[in-house]
Parts: C-alpha cells; structure tokens; sequence
C-alpha cells in the first residue's frame, strides 16, 4: 500500500480514547462497516503499524545510551538518581485494548479472509507485549478487552514474564501459520518473513535472559527458546546481503536509499517528501546542539577486523597507533560508519573534503551512516528522507549464529553461511570466512570482563555490534547478556594523540584539528577544529589520558549502572492506582 505508514489514519483514535487498563473502550464506529469486509479489517489493521519506531524516535539513536556510543550528557536511565518511580513512564494500554477489541471481534466475523487480519493482530500483540516485557518484566496478560465490572483484571496482579513469554511466543506462530503474504514489494507490511525474523529477535531474547539471568532460576529452559530461533531463522526465504556494484558502498547504501533495497531489508518504514514527514537523522549526528554528537568509542573501534580476518589488537603497537593509520586495511564497514580517508561529503552537489570534525563529534570518531553526504538542508533541518530499517537479513543471520552457537550446533558450514558471509560482504579475507575461531581473542575477553570466553560466542559479538551499530539494539544486548555494567563506561575514549599540536586526520595536507592546554592558540587554517585539553575533572571536557598526550577522554558525566535497572520500576501513579502491580526489585 502506498505510503502505508502515513496513512494511518488513526482509526484507533476514532473508536478509542483510553490510556489505562480501568478505562473501557467506548464503541463510535460500526462495526458491521470494520469487520464485515476484508477492507474494513485492513483499515483497521494498518492502524496497528503506529506500534513500530517512528521517525521521530529514529533507530540510529538506539544505541545512544550503550557501551559503543560517546554523547553528550547522559540519559535518564544512566544518571544517578534519575530514574525512580515518580520519573518512569510507558505503562500505556491503549495499543493492547485495540488490539483486544479487534481480535475479539474478527474471530466472530464471517469474512472469509479474516485469519490473515488475525495474524497481523496478534503480531503487533507480540510485539506489544515483548516491549513491555522488556521494560517492566511481570505484567499483566490481557487477552481481551475488560468490562468496567471485571475488578479482578482490572485491579489484579501482574503476570509473570515468563507466562506472558509463552503467550508472546504462541502469538507468533500464529502470525506466521496465518498472515497470508509471504514477502512484501515494499518492505513495508507485516509478512510471514517480518513475523519469522522477529521471532528470532524475540526468541534469542528471552533465551538469554533465562541463560544469563540466573536469579530467576529458568536455565533449563533456554534452549527450547534458542531452537525457536534456529527454526524461524530457517524458514525465512527470499533474501540475501545486499551488493552493491562498489564493495565499498554495500553496506552503507542500506541506510542512505529512499527505497528499502529489498534484497536484504525485511522491514523499513520509509518517509515522504510530499506529505512533509522526515527524519532528523543528519542534524543529529551533525549539529553540536541538536543532538547526542554521536560517536564511536574506541573501546569498540578496536573491535574491528583488518581486512585479512586477523584482530586490529594482535598489533602491539595498537593503543598507540594514530587515526591516519589505524583506519587503513581495516574490515570495510568502519569507513562506512565514520568519517576517514578520502571521505567526501557535498554542498549544493558539489564535491568538499569531510574529515573528522572534533566541532561535532568527541572522539574523532564520527558516525556517517544514516547521513546523507549533501550539507543542504539536511544538517540543518529535519529534513532526511532515507528509509529506516527496522529489521533486515543480516540481523537473522547473527540472531541465528547466536542460538547456534549457544546450542553448540555451530559448523564450519553454517559458520561460512552466517558471520563468513558477513564479514566477506565487508571486505574481509582469510580463514574466518569458513573456519570457526579456536581460540579466544583475549581483547574480546576482557572488554566483557570475562564474562566471555568461547571463541565462537565472542566472535559473533564481535560481529554483531559491528555489524548492527546505530540500529537500537545493542542496549537489549547488554541486558539479555547480563552485562549491564558496560553502560557504565564513562569517561569515554577517542582516537589517540602523541602530543598537543596539530593534526591532518585525512592526510589531505590540510591540519583539521588543533589540541592545546591554556591560552587558545592561533591555528594553521580557519577550519581547525580547536580542542583545549587542559587538566579538569569537570564534566563535558575533552582530555587526554596522560595530560598532553593519549588517547582523548570525553566525560559526559557520570553514568551510573545498578542491577536494578535490568527493569524499569512500575509508576508510581499506576501503583497509586493498583497496588496489587507491586514493585520491580530494588524500586521498593
């Protein structure tokens, strides 16, 4: 359907205007018109897509919060003492009640066509709840909408998650036993593949959180939950990694096109000039004030593979190895990420050297994808109308590995099939292509603090954050891996700097930035980026790890990290208004 996302109409508006679960929906349309047609039950069920990210929430803004991001300040959910009951938010209903309402209703329709409506409905209950879950852990499992009189659900306890899990799970198969399209033109619409590849998102989930989250006791239960990924990851037909005619654009070109390249993304929600809906993705990776300033930390940077499949970190010399140089022979996607080398971007269509710019980014490693490469007007208005992918082939190759790998069913053969074929899309040669890691790269080891030590797990990790930069996922990584303790990772660190002075980051001969300490000096062009590193503890200053000299440090703040947080508290006004729900632990 064209332009499907904007065209939700808000019918759910129209029939409902309830925001708690103690509201009932009160019924202002017809319902012989909504589900007495095929065509009704589309209307009704295209207003289920406002669930998905929006442009507004943007997911290249996901990952802000995590371990791979430097930013400016810190959020709610990291400051020390921020989050409470009084400031947490989303125990919102009124998706769940709409969808209620029309499950209910569909399933005593006579259309012929309605369990393909059923599906998608129970998907989005799917999706709906998995967020919720994600968020708060016990909820409560509803089913259908609630009578005013119904006080048992109205004011009962919460569910457990685990329960609520296997609903969540039963959902899918349902979506995917009766969701009539297989694959979409598009990328737009919810199909048997977007609901196969979200169940391996959902699935490798809740397989981690019952592995590592070993206070809830549910272990054993795991790998029935890893399997399901497997399966889904299986089934799911038609799609490949995108290639592009320039192996060095295969990567990127997925995130700055207009039109999903439906070779590899499953689902997107694409935007519209004509109807005046954009994204602001340029100005907030651009602008100093707009957005987080975005950048790579080193601690991941280092991450990537050289181009022969061998870790950047075998190098002795690697924590001291400047930008110009250690960029060069790297895995494909860094230069596809950020700012380096002969990276150009264009004003007016014409053609201007872009190297890192210290102006709009902490670390000198400074994120370019999403980005349109034209200044004008998108750095400066909310003006990016590139499609955003929500979900794409490389993520059900990774969530598939994962389970794999977890299960100990991992091969050479699946190996190639899975992260091989990833890392040869970018660049990288060599046996990693087709042989499974032996021996565990001790840099991976002790970024997750030991938590880690199979080659195998580790080197898809690796791959994984690589890979899925910018995307919204890697704080759920954090927290289904039980590794919460890596938001914590404040200062932050940059690109490394043997003294003060001047530097040409893209050895083009013109010096691009300028650090200093005391006076502001004097800089070799106007377009030097000036940096005073002078010695302060302060907050929202750039340092460098030995005084004059090291790597940059970016401290936005403290960030503080509590296990509590592995779930938000329950709000205190809904408490107020059922003290049955209780309270996560720690939020008493």
């Amino acid at each position: 359907m064209k332009r499907l996302y904007f065209i939700i109409i808000g019918l759910t508006t129209i029939l409902f205007a309830a925001c708690d679960l103690d509201e009932v929906p009160v019924d202002t349309g017809s319902k012989e018109v909504i589900f007495g047609s095929e065509s009704g039950m589309e209307l009704y069920t295209n207003s289920f897509y406002g669930l998905l990210p929006t442009p507004k929430d943007g997911v290249f803004m996901g990952d802000d919060t995590s371990d791979l991001i430097s930013r400016n300040g810190v959020d709610t959910y990291l400051a020390p003492g921020a989050l409470s009951p009084v400031t947490s938010s989303g125990w919102n209903w009124t998706n769940l009640r709409n969808i209620n309402y029309f499950i209910e209703n569909a399933e005593n329709s006579s259309v012929s066509g309605k369990n393909h409506f059923l599906g998608l409905a129970r998907f989005f209950r799917a999706y709906f709840y998995f967020e919720m879950v994600k968020r708060f852990g016990d909820v409560p499992w509803v089913d259908k909408t609630i009578d005013v009189d119904d006080e048992d659900r109205l004011y009962g306890e919460r569910t457990s998650r685990f329960e609520v899990m296997d609903h969540v799970l039963d959902d899918l198969n349902y979506a995917i036993e009766n969701i009539s399209l297989t694959s979409d033109a598009t990328s737009t619409r919810i199909t048997k593949n977007v609901a196969r590849a979200y169940k391996t998102r959902i699935c490798l989930y809740e397989a981690s959180i019952r592995k590592y989250h070993t206070d809830y006791g549910m272990q054993s239960s795991a790998n029935a939950w890893y399997q399901e990924v497997i399966k889904a990851a299986n089934e799911i037909q038609g799609f490949s990694l995108h290639q592009s005619g320039d192996q060095q654009m295969s990567y990127r070109e997925l995130f700055i096109t207009k039109t999903p390249y439906t070779d590899e993304t499953i689902l997107a929600v694409t935007l519209d000039a004509e109807l005046q809906v954009f994204s602001s993705a340029n100005r907030r990776f651009i602008s100093p004030t707009y957005g987080h300033r975005p950048g790579l930390t080193r601690h991941f940077v280092n991450t990537y593979l050289n181009l022969d499949g061998t870790p950047f970190t075998n190098d002795g010399n690697y924590a001291t190895t400047q930008f110009v140089d250690e960029v060069k022979g790297r895995d494909l996607r860094l230069k596809q990420t950020i700012r380096l080398g002969d990276y150009m971007r264009t004003e007016n269509g014409v053609p201007v050297v872009a190297p890192p710019n210290f102006n709009q980014s902490f670390t000198g490693y400074q994120p370019i994808k999403w980005m349109y490469d034209e200044r004008f007007p998108y750095d400066d208005e909310n003006r990016n109308d590139n499609a955003h992918i929500i979900m794409r082939w490389a993520e059900v190759l990774l969530n598939n590995a994962e389970a794999l790998a977890e299960l100990g069913l991992m091969t050479n053969s699946k190996w190639s099939t899975t992260i091989g074929a990833l890392r040869q899309r970018a660049g990288i040669t060599g046996s990693t292509l087709t042989s499974m890691p032996t021996v565990a790269d001790p840099y991976l080891v002790n970024y997750y603090n030991g938590k880690f030590t199979d080659p195998i797990l580790l080197e898809i990790m690796r791959e994984r954050a690589v890979e899925m930069v910018f995307e919204g996922l890697r704080p759920d990584d954090l927290i289904r891996w039980h590794v919460g303790e890596l938001f914590e990772q404040a200062p932050m660190n940059g690109i490394y700097v043997p003294a003060l002075g001047e530097y040409d980051l893209n050895e083009d001969g013109i010096m691009d930035v300028l650090f200093y300490q005391g006076a502001k000096p004097v800089p070799s062009n106007p377009s030097v980026a000036l940096v005073d590193v002078t010695n302060s503890s302060s907050p929202g200053r750039i340092q460098l790890s030995n005084g004059t000299s090291g790597e940059v440090v970016w401290n936005p703040g403290v960030r503080e990290w509590l296990d509590k947080k592995y779930l938000y508290p329950i709000p205190e006004t809904d408490r107020i208004k059922n003290p049955a729900l209780g309270q996560n632990p720690g939020w008493e």
